[in-house]
This record gives C-alpha cells, structure tokens and sequence, in this order.
C-alpha cells in the first residue's frame, strides 16, 4: 500500500511544560487552525478536547498524555499533550521516549517553573530537539527578555530568539519577525484565524537589526557556506537562515524561541510553521538501535518502510469502548491490520487485530500503519509499557522505558466484601496503565498499600476506581513494617516433657543468640555434638527457629539479623520425638531472646533529592529534622544531587514538605536501603 504521506513530512511532538503553562490552551489552537476542530474548547471550562478525562475537566489540568493528528504546510504533525504536573511524570517521560522534537511551553511572567526543568531533564536524556513557545505575553508582569534568559541560566541551554513581542501586556497584539523583518499582528475578529504582515515601526528597526545579526551569528555556526556570504556582506535569504537554524536545533546545540498569547489566539501559526521548519521528521534521525536477543548483538534500524517492523509500545490505556489499548510507535516497516507482530521482550506473537488512529478519546480506523507513524492497538495479549514489537523472524530489543520509583503510599481496602475481587480486578488494570502505580500487599499488616508519585497521583487513582470501576474504597494510612533483633548474647535452654496421647515426649536443648550484620537475616549455627543432639534433631531444632523467629518478644515483629548457635542438648532414643524438639527450641529461643537485650529495627530509606543550589540549605534542614544523614552531594549541571539516608516513619508528607520549602522545584526519589534501631523513647511509644 502506498505511504499516505511521505516520511520527510512527518513530525512526531510533544508539548511539554509546568502546570498551567498553557500546554493544552496551545494545542486546541493548533487543531483550530489545522482545522481538525471547528470549535476551540477551553481547559477552564472543561471543554478542551485533549482533557477528554473527568479528572480533566473537573480539575482543569492534564493528567493523561493524549495523542492527536493534524496537518500544516503539507506535512502531517502527530501531537502528544503531556501533563504539567510532577505526579504524572511518567506521562511525560514515556512520550519523549518516542518523539522526535518537542515545544517546551513557558508562562511569559512566571518563566522557567520547578516541572519546567524537570521536563527539560528528562528531553535532555533522551535527545530530544526542542523549540521554546513563550506564552501569556498579554498578562501582566509577562518578560521576553528575561524568560529567554532564565532559559539560558536554570536549563543551561542555547536560546536563539526568532521573534520579539509587538505590544506589551494588554497591548500585545502580535510579534516581529526577525528573519523576515515583518511585523505580523492578529484579528480578534476571526479568533486569531487570519492575521496581518506589516513593515517593522521606525521606533523599532534598531532593536530588529540587533536581533536579527544575533540570528546571524548562531546560524553561521552550523552553514559554513552562509557564515561566508554574512562576513562576505553577501545577501542571506531567510531560507538559508533557517536551513542552518534547523540544522543547530535538530543537534541539539540551539533552541528556537518564539513568543504569543494562546488563549488570546495570537502567535500560534508561526509555532506551526516552526515545527516544519525546524524539529526534524524521522528520517532526519539516526537509525534505531537495539540488540538481537537471539545473537546478543547490537543492530540498527533505519527509518524506512522496507526495513523489518520495529515499534516500542509506549502505553497502556484501557478504554471503556475498545477495551485495552496499546499505543506504540513505528521505527521502521509497515504493519496491516489483521498481521501479527513479534514481542521481543516476552517472545510472544501479537496479532493486531484493529489498528487505530486516536484523537483524544475518538478513534479512526487504520487498515496499516508505516515508518514514523504513532498508533495503537486494541487486545494485545501480553504486550506492556518499553516493550518491543518486531516483524516475526526479525527480533529487536529497543531501549525500554525508565519508570521512577513511586515515593509514597497509602493504605486501601474495599468498602463491602463484594467489592473484594472487584477492586483486585480494577488495581490490576491500572498498575498495567501506570508504570509508576505499584500495589504491594504488607505480609506483616495485611494491608494492601498502593503506592505512587504523590497525593494527587493516588487521589485520581482512588476517583477513578470510583468511577470507571464502580468500586469504593476507604484509604488510609499505611504502618511502618517494624523488625526485631539483639543486641547482645545470651544463652538459655529449652526443655520440653509432657505426655500427649500415652506417649511422652522429651528434650533439653541449648541455644545461644548474638546479633548478626545488618541485611545478614537469620544464621543458623550448630556446635552440638552427635551424642547431644542427633542429625534429625538438628534438622527439627533449625526449622523450629526459622518459623519461631516470624514474631518478636518485643511488638511480635518479624526477627533479623541473628545468629542462632545450637551449643547443647540432651535427647531420649524414644522419646525425643520431632514435637519435643521443635517445642524445646522456640521456648529456649524466646528465653534467649529476652535476654539478649532485644530492640526494634527500622525500615531506613535512601532518598536522592534533585534540587537548585539556592534551596540546598531549606532541603539540608528539613532531613535533618527528619533525622536523616546526608550520605553525599554531587553537582549535575545547574542543579545538586543530595543523597540521604532517612527513617520511612519521618517520610510521609515529604512530598508535599519539599514542593513547599523548595517552591516546587526539588524532586526526589526513594528506595529502601537497611535497617537500623529505632531510637528508645519512639521505641517505647511502638511497644507500648
């Protein structure tokens, strides 16, 4: 089947910015003026088509990265909305796997915002070519100049203005152009549809020519053949300015920046022509590269429909008409509806039964689906988020996806016991939709913890369990695993001699404790003679102590990190029985144990707390109040990199605690590391 349109003219981007930028306000814009839409729909009135969620529309943010199609200039634009909010990051992280360039919102008065860096980082990691959109220049406070320079100084990149702002505040009424020297101002009358190109004002030719020899400067660094003809006082069209300008941001050395008010409907054609003129096509990429799990050795694919299907799945949605859907990305090869496909990473045959083009929430049936194209797929079986899908007999493992780890948690049982497999049921989807949403079940408590990026995270997990599962749930808090160990040695002896059914059963043994290395778990030594203690009473003995040692003489929490000697005993040829064994360890064992000084044990996290050097005193006071330890700190471009430990029981709330005292610019993640004692008097407070 013939291509529908050609791969040089395709562009895959996302939309990326802090919360409330105006990521979603911009692209009900674009299908506005793409005409996918006839009407614009707005993110303060629920009506914006991308946030197609409840949750969405009733919040007024974006919580799920939705997928549309438009077109512009003859080529075809696929578009991912991303969320702004740090707890969906996983939205974002998994779109910029799969891109090819983004436009990075920023709000004209705020600038460069705490998830503004974050997503930048994460586009930075994944070598994403990005141009830079200046929104809510009509606000007032909004700078131009001192946004591009936030840009240059909190992201370290290379900012290259294309435009500057006409009009200031409530008199910005459209931007100069500074390649073409032309004033460009919008009709309100025709909502921003249709606009005007004027000459510059005499008032502001001086600050044009400066603007747009700064233009010069930056492109000769990337066309030698222009560097030449500037220096030579040669004329430069505005096509070879841009050819060269396209050429630094598809490297990545540059970055674009052009300027608008996009819930005013002013500067959103020039971001379009940007996208095509600028961000590269697939082909404009290097050729992916993955290993052969069959060989071990890395291969490449280029981007072209006569090379084997290759596509990385990079999300799972169920959807309430078409059941689950897998959306993935096609690197290289074509794929009809109705074939199968290979899953590299679970060696297991997928057969795309209906292929589907989204639009938000609407879907578009395709019949195949080609190099550079993003789609999904409705059934597959066993195919899940960063994994790989092939053309059978050409297997290829692409780069998977990194999901954060989730940094908080809370309790979750069901309101009625009817709801009980209807509730596993529901977790079991969403965990298959999120990365970054575990649902763990404490052995010790009984509880089911589901555990995410935040309290926002969690709070649309429990809505919508609510109501796309029709499921109620109470949450609540979840407890601390507590452990137990000692402290010191201590030796005692265990007998046990009683007569149960006619038959008597007889056993002394002797044991001694002593406390083992952290993470060391239970050590079973034995020292007993044959003449003591027999081979199968040594057995019994050593499975007596693993399953006495599950409760505490403290708080009956689970015991570790203990060394069990058996170091005597005396038995009965007949008598000594298996019951009499095992009865005659444990009582030895909770004797020694109580005198061997024993105390609790704490779940100790180890946290990495990303944040800008002018809070590090904010965030260095705040573990320490925490009782943590600060195990190092390491600078990584504009930003450090705190590392510490701290006791899980001092960690709930951090995250609302570091947005706090950091502006929202800090992010952290968490992970257990050991345990350790807990301090006497919170010691005592658990025990009690």
């Amino acid at each position: 089947m013939a291509k529908r349109v050609p791969i040089g003219l395709i562009r895959n981007i996302g939309i990326m910015a802090h919360i409330d930028a105006g990521k979603t306000t911009l692209t009900e814009r674009v299908l506005f003026y793409t005409g996918v839409s006839h009407k614009m729909g707005e993110v303060h009135e629920g009506t914006a088509q991308m946030d197609w969620m409840p949750q969405e529309q009733e919040r007024g943010i974006t919580i799920t990265s939705a997928a549309t199609t438009c077109h512009w200039r003859g080529h075809r634009i696929n578009i991912l909305d991303t969320p702004g909010h740090v707890d969906f990051t996983i939205e974002v992280e998994r779109s910029l796997r799969v891109l090819d360039g983004a436009i990075a919102v920023f709000d004209g008065v705020a600038g460069v915002e705490p998830q503004s860096e974050t997503v930048w980082h994460q586009a930075d990691r994944y070598g994403v070519p990005r141009i830079a959109f200046v929104n809510k220049m009509d606000r007032v406070g909004a700078n131009y100049e001192r946004c591009i320079e936030m840009i240059r100084e909190r992201l370290g990149a290379r900012p290259v203005s294309l435009q500057l702002p006409f009009g200031v505040e409530d008199t910005f009424a459209g931007v100069i152009d500074l390649i073409e020297q032309k004033v460009i101002v919008w009709d309100d009358g025709s909502l921003g549809a249709s606009f005007e190109v004027r000459e510059i004002p005499p008032h502001f030719v001086a600050e044009v020519s400066a603007g747009r020899e700064a233009i010069f400067e930056v492109a000769a660094d990337f066309d030698e053949a222009l560097m030449e003809r500037y220096l030579a006082g040669e004329p430069v069209t505005g096509d070879d300015i841009r050819r060269a300008i396209r050429c630094g941001t598809i490297k990545g050395a540059i970055v674009p920046v052009l300027c608008g008010a996009a819930f005013r409907n002013k500067g959103i054609q020039p971001v379009l022509d940007a996208v095509v003129d600028y961000l590269p096509s697939p082909e404009d990429l290097p050729p992916v590269k993955g290993t052969n799990p069959d060989t071990g050795k890395e291969e490449s694919r280029k981007p072209s429909d006569d090379e084997p299907f290759t596509a990385l799945a990079f999300k799972v949605q169920n959807d309430a008409y078409a059941g689950q859907l897998t959306y993935f990305r096609v690197y290289s090869g074509v794929l009809e509806a109705g074939k199968a496909a290979q899953n590299a990473v679970r060696n297991k045959k997928e057969r795309f039964g209906r292929i589907l083009h989204m639009h938000a929430n609407k879907r578009e049936e395709l019949k195949e689906v080609c190099t550079g194209e993003i789609a999904a797929a409705v059934g597959l079986r066993f195919t899940v988020t960063g994994d790989t899908l092939c053309g059978i007999g050409h297997p290829l493992l692409l780069e998977s996806i990194n999901a954060p780890e989730p940094v908080i948690s809370i309790a979750i049982e069901p309101k009625t016991q009817a709801d009980q497999e209807k509730l596993a049921q529901a977790l079991g989807k969403l965990v298959l939709e999120d990365p970054t949403f575990v649902v763990k079940m404490e052995e010790e408590t009984g509880q089911t913890l589901i555990r995410g990026m935040g309290e926002l995270h969690l709070e649309i997990i429990v809505d919508r369990l609510r109501r796309e599962f029709n499921v109620e749930a109470n949450v609540g808090d979840p407890r601390v695993a507590f452990r137990e160990t000692v402290t010191v040695e201590a030796e005692a002896e265990g007998s046990f001699i009683k007569q149960i059914g006619g038959k008597t059963h007889e056993v002394s043994v002797t044991l001694r404790l002593g406390p083992g290395q952290r993470g060391s778990g239970i050590v079973f030594k034995n020292e007993a003679s044959v003449e003591q203690v027999p081979k199968s009473g040594v057995d019994w003995i050593e499975e007596s102590v693993s399953g006495s040692l599950g409760n505490g003489v403290l708080a009956g929490f689970p015991v570790v990190d203990l060394v069990v000697t058996l170091t005597g005993g005396m038995h009965h040829d007949v008598d000594s029985t298996e019951l009499a064994y095992k009865m005659a360890a444990s009582a030895g064992l909770r004797d020694a144990m109580r005198a061997a000084k024993p105390v609790l044990l704490e779940p100790i996290m180890a946290i990495q707390v990303i944040v800008p050097e002018e809070f590090m005193g904010e965030v260095v006071g705040d573990l320490n109040r925490r009782q943590g330890k600060i195990t190092g700190v390491a600078s990584r471009g504009v930003v450090q990199v705190l590392d510490a430990n701290v006791p899980l029981r001092r960690m709930f709330g951090y995250t609302t605690d570091l947005r706090t005292v950091t502006q929202g610019r800090a992010t952290y993640t968490m992970q257990f590391a050991h345990f350790d004692i807990v301090p006497e008097q919170i010691a005592k407070t658990i025990v009690g």
